[in-house]
């Protein structure tokens, strides 16, 4: 299964966005893993600042569990000064339908 959504970057922040990314935590890759998701891509549409990220998610794949991990609390608290964010600094998504997919 897979999911998509969008995010949105603060302008001037992609190098650092992507520089925090380079040197992700061991330990939220790991969580993310455990969790189910298997493969995880966010590129970045410089123009808009709009960030695209696209997950491969196991058939047991519980969403519910991520936004209440402590490191994933932690990442978010990071991330926050430099993308849109929710008041508990959970980034602002939106859904993407898909409508494609070539295999």
């Amino acid at each position: 299964m897979r999911n998509a959504f969008t995010m949105q970057l603060k302008p001037g922040y992609a190098a650092e966005y992507k520089r925090r990314h380079d040197e992700i935590w061991p330990e939220l890759s790991s969580f993310l893993s455990e969790a189910g998701i298997s493969e995880y891509s966010i590129f970045l549409d410089e123009r808009s600042h709009t960030l695209f990220a696209v997950q491969e998610l196991s058939a047991d794949f519980e969403s519910s569990q991520i936004p209440n991990h402590p490191i994933v609390k932690k990442w978010w608290a990071y991330m926050a000064d430099i993308m849109e964010v929710h008041e508990d600094n959970e980034p602002v998504t939106h859904p993407l339908q898909e409508v494609f997919y070539m295999k």
